[in-house]
């Protein structure tokens, strides 16, 4: 299915964003690294050196990819593939700063398979397929904060709710649209 251009734009700005952010910090773990690790924990070191390599190498990848990326399937998968690739950095950047490795969730195989087009045919289906269009329904650039995603949901519920427009239940289908929007973003691990 080809991109609308307006979910086209903010899916390729969200993207790029999140791209030059991750490239910053690989760059600074991996000064951090060579400061701070290089003597006391040689062997290590070298694991973490080459691992950043490896989310450097990646990262460059999918930003060439993405300047092909055409369908919503494609660009989905790309953000898949990025998501995968912070975790990565997420694990080395911990070792090298000596932390806890931050808690990721688990893959659920069966959401896994869901989510390349499999699934369960007599689920219910909801209106929000992916983060692009959670984004998009909150009115946000892809890829905002968590803290964004709660604010814009919290405003927009309080203009929608029922209790506030004195009983008026006609803007339930958006409110409930709003809700699933903010529920699959929160349920996104990719936002920390």
């Amino acid at each position: 299915m080809p991109f609308d251009e307006r979910v086209r734009s903010r899916f390729f700005s969200g993207m790029r964003r999140r791209i030059v952010e991750l490239k910053a910090k690989t760059e600074e773990s991996l000064d951090f690294a060579i400061d701070n690790m290089m003597l006391e924990r040689m062997d290590s070191f070298f694991r973490v050196e080459q691992g950043l390599a490896e989310v450097g190498r990646m990262v460059s990848l999918i930003e060439e990819e993405l300047e092909v990326v055409q369908e919503f399937t494609h660009a989905q998968r790309l953000e898949a593939r990025l998501e995968f690739i912070e975790d990565r950095f997420e694990d080395f950047d911990s070792e090298v700063r000596e932390r806890p490795k931050r808690r990721r969730r688990k893959i659920n195989l069966f959401n896994f398979f869901k989510a390349a087009g499999g699934g369960d045919p007599l689920a219910p289906k909801g209106e929000i397929h992916s983060a692009t269009q959670a984004y998009e329904v909150l009115g946000l650039e892809f890829g905002s904060s968590m803290t964004a995603v709660t604010r814009a949901f919290r405003q927009r519920a309080k203009k929608l709710h029922p209790d506030i427009r004195d009983g008026d239940r006609s803007s339930e289908p958006e409110l409930r649209r709003i809700i699933e929007a903010y529920q699959h973003l929160k349920s996104d691990d990719s936002l920390s």
